[in-house]
């Protein structure tokens, strides 16, 4: 947000010796009001006085100190400005534009501080940053982050939904996420799996995305073991509809919508997009047979947003959705009725809360959430035969109902100058199954089993962080958080099935499986030193956890020849690390950051490669059978033991005039350090973790020109198995992307995305082959209506 800046214009009225009211609305360059910015008002003594800004902008602090005092005004993607007030009649606070390290951010703490202020590693990609990306899906628009990856290197464009976990420095990579993607801090993960729609974010309403690539268990518990991702949106804005048609090669034409207005203190949001592609293959052309097509993907998602703010100590919101994507996942079978793979997903939504400034001037914040989600899917198998890729069947079909429940509650104080005090609780329960039918060896068309498998999760956590300053210099942060953790009613039905009739129960059939129940701790120690106005020096020691999804427990799938079953009696994977860096402004234009890390995971939860014949006597935790053999490969979710991820990654931003270069670059070293159960992987690189990943950006914005923006981004070889295979390896490669738009009349602006521009092909899978995204073109139109 460069071409921005914030205005704090305030209206005092202060008695001579008496307290009296304090008013003012903050805006951005553009005249529009900013709701959600943190204000606060400082008193000589230390004292302070909290509130956020309303839909309409405004704030009020009725009982201001009579004495000079001094206001802080945070708003994310901002510099902070403090501003001291006494007695004038009506005072202007303008913001620069935020350096990288005076950039506000809230993740890292759950409050809102200088991410030069925070032992940590954290990106924030601003909201130019995504409207100058050619990205249609909002993984895409991450990938210019190196830490950032999926299981495969696939876009969310062409991959199964289970494939689309988030993995940040290669911290346990698998279709489940090991990080937290929040979108204004509310839980975006599958309640079932863990992994992330990326297709439910609609990319024009982002204000900004902040990701902290460290583990954060601490403060967020669950899923956060390897970070947090927090996707912001816009806020309410007086009579406002933005609308971006664009149509691209592929045959995919998309839609984004935003509209909004303000009515005193109450914001209303509409918001969404509508996307159809025709797709792409994604099996490699040297493999590719006469099942194979394109895979395709098409979604629909609206959001409503509410923001009411009753008085200058009260902010409330309210959210609800409705999500539906169907994906063609790029190859049919080749028995009547002919079916095509694919999958569906319908996901309902509803979300609020509110944050309170209470009479002691400390934060309370509380929220609670609820989703209703079913996923389809479909599963085929390709047995060999003497022209590949020939003959296809259905193998198996499933339904996944989920729902969950939970809240969350936060209060948080100064204390003087040196303490800030932040605790809470929260709380989470998932209910699931996968109702699956099997179908026969043969043609496919038949149901030969039905097979329900499922359970309830619950989760509850407590949590106090510190945020000590004994010296203006330097920084302590104190944090510790307790997880309890419990699965029950735990099943696994299974009965054969012939001619439409549910018959008796197979060797599988466990109506009531073991439950487990665990407490976790998970401490963090940090500290941040300002070796001068320029250069910060800071480390962190902290732990993280993460509980296996229902999914990982219940649910098995089958992808091209491989298998895989699950584990009811996973356990919850642990995590002790460290990392340690420097932030270095050698100007106020140019900033430099580099971090080690070194993260030690016991019991990760891993796909295995068993070559023995699977049935519940040998592997009673599998609850399935599997056969392993030519057309067959076998692996099962375990706990392998131990692994670690060593590793190194800085970055750079430059700005000068209108032009802004940022590169970054991550080096991982990730292997298996203990493994009993198979000794010969101990050694083995994580498959799926390159060794090195890189990004360059440059970006040019001048209004009265244009904005353009490239980038490259480069990914190393990287193995798909657990075995490292040979055969396995998926070779490195590097992709370029291009971005140009201008204003063509007023509140119109045109403009051309390119993505791999190139057309590179790169392999993100194999058994079979396939390869990830080609060249992509859009073209479309931005356009604002406004009734400031």
């Amino acid at each position: 947000m460069n071409d921005m800046l914030l205005s704090v214009l305030l209206s005092l009225s202060l008695g001579a010796g008496t307290p009296a009211a304090v008013t003012g609305v903050v805006k951005d360059s553009t005249g529009g009001t900013l709701s959600g910015a943190s204000v606060t008002l400082r008193n000589a003594a230390g004292a302070e006085q909290r509130t956020v800004t309303g839909p309409d902008g405004r704030f009020t602090f009725d009982n201001a100190p009579a004495e000079a005092a001094t206001l802080i005004v945070r708003a994310g993607g901002f510099a902070v400005k403090e501003q001291p007030i006494s007695g004038a009649e009506a005072i202007e606070v303008v913001l620069s534009p935020a350096s990288i390290l005076e950039t506000v951010t809230v993740t890292p703490t759950r409050a809102e501080q200088r991410l030069g202020d925070i032992p940590a590693s954290v990106n924030v990609i601003d909201g130019e940053a995504v409207r100058s990306s050619p990205a249609v899906v909002a993984d895409d628009v991450l990938r210019q982050i190196p830490t950032f990856s999926l299981f495969t290197r696939a876009s969310s464009l062409s991959s199964h939904p289970t494939s689309q976990g988030v993995s940040l420095r290669g911290i346990g990579p698998s279709g489940v996420s090991r990080t937290l993607v929040l979108a204004d801090g509310v839980p975006q993960n599958d309640p079932f799996g863990g992994w992330v729609y990326w297709t439910r974010v609609p990319l024009e309403s982002v204000s900004r995305i902040e990701v902290v690539d460290g583990p954060s268990s601490s403060l967020y518990g669950n899923y956060a073991m390897g970070g947090v991702i927090n996707i912001m949106t816009a806020r309410a804005a007086k009579q406002t509809i933005e609308v971006k048609p664009q149509y691209g090669n592929r045959n995919s034409p998309k839609v984004d919508f935003f509209g909004s207005d303000v009515w005193n203190n109450l914001g209303a949001i509409v918001e969404g997009s509508v996307f159809d592609m025709t797709g792409f293959p994604i099996v490699a052309a040297a493999e590719r047979g006469s099942i194979d097509n394109n895979a395709a993907v098409n979604f629909r998602n609206v959001n409503v947003k509410l923001d009411y703010t009753p008085s200058s100590t009260v902010n409330t919101f309210f959210r609800t959705g409705y999500f539906h994507e169907n994906r063609d996942n790029g190859k049919l079978s080749t028995f009547a009725p002919v079916v095509e793979e694919g999958n569906d997903t319908t996901w309902k939504f509803a979300n609020g809360g509110a944050r309170i400034q209470l009479p002691d001037s400390s934060d309370l914040q509380a929220s609670l959430f609820t989703n209703f989600e079913t996923f389809h899917s479909n599963f085929l198998a390709v047995p060999a035969t003497t022209i590949p890729r020939s003959v296809a069947r259905v193998t198996l079909n499933q339904t996944v109902p989920a729902k969950d429940v939970g809240g969350m509650v936060q209060w948080s104080r100064a204390f003087g100058s040196q303490h800030f005090v932040t605790a809470g609780t929260d709380w989470h329960w998932v209910d699931g199954e996968s109702q699956e039918d099997g179908l026969d060896a043969t043609t496919g068309l038949n149901v030969v089993l039905h097979r329900v498998s499922g359970g309830t999760q619950r989760s509850a956590g407590v949590f106090v962080q510190d945020i000590f300053t004994p010296m203006s210099q330097f920084t302590l942060t104190l944090g510790v958080r307790l997880d309890h953790w419990s699965n029950d009613n735990a099943h696994n039905l299974e009965n054969t099935v012939a001619a439409g009739i549910v018959g008796a129960p197979t060797v599988n059939n466990n109506p009531a499986l073991p439950g487990q129940t665990q407490t976790v701790a998970t401490p963090r120690v940090a500290a941040m030193y300002h070796l001068t106005d320029r250069i910060n020096l800071w480390g962190d020691v902290n732990s993280g956890f993460r509980a296996p999804t229902l999914n990982e427990l219940y649910r098995q799938f089958k992808k091209g020849t491989t298998s895989t079953l699950a584990n009811y009696a996973l356990e919850p994977e642990r995590l002790v690390g460290g990392e340690g860096g420097v932030n270095f402004a050698i100007a106020r234009n140019l900033t430099v950051r580099a971090t080690v890390f070194d993260n030690h995971i016991s019991n990760p939860v891993t796909n295995v490669t068993i070559t023995t014949a699977v049935t519940p006597a040998t592997l009673p935790t599998a609850t399935a059978t599997c056969i392993p053999g030519p057309a067959q490969i076998c692996v099962q979710r375990q706990n392998v033991g131990s692994t670690e991820i060593f590793g190194i990654q800085a970055d750079v931003e430059y700005r000068i005039g209108d032009w802004r270069v940022t590169a970054g670059y991550l080096h991982d070293d990730a292997s298996v350090t203990a493994n009993p159960t198979n000794t010969a992987i101990v050694g083995n690189v994580l498959p799926e973790v390159p060794k090195s990943r890189g990004s360059v950006q440059v970006a040019y914005v001048n209004p009265k020109i244009g904005t353009f923006a490239f980038d490259v981004q480069g990914v190393a070889d990287q193995f798909d198995d657990d075995l490292n295979t040979p055969s396995r390896v998926l070779p490195g490669y590097a992709v370029a992307n291009f971005t140009a738009s201008r204003t063509v009349v007023k509140n119109v602006d045109a403009f051309l995305g390119v993505q791999n521009m190139f057309d590179q092909v790169y392999n993100v899978a194999t058994l079979p082959t396939t390869i990830g995204s080609p060249r992509l073109l859009n073209v479309g139109l931005r356009i604002r209506w406004t009734g400031r």
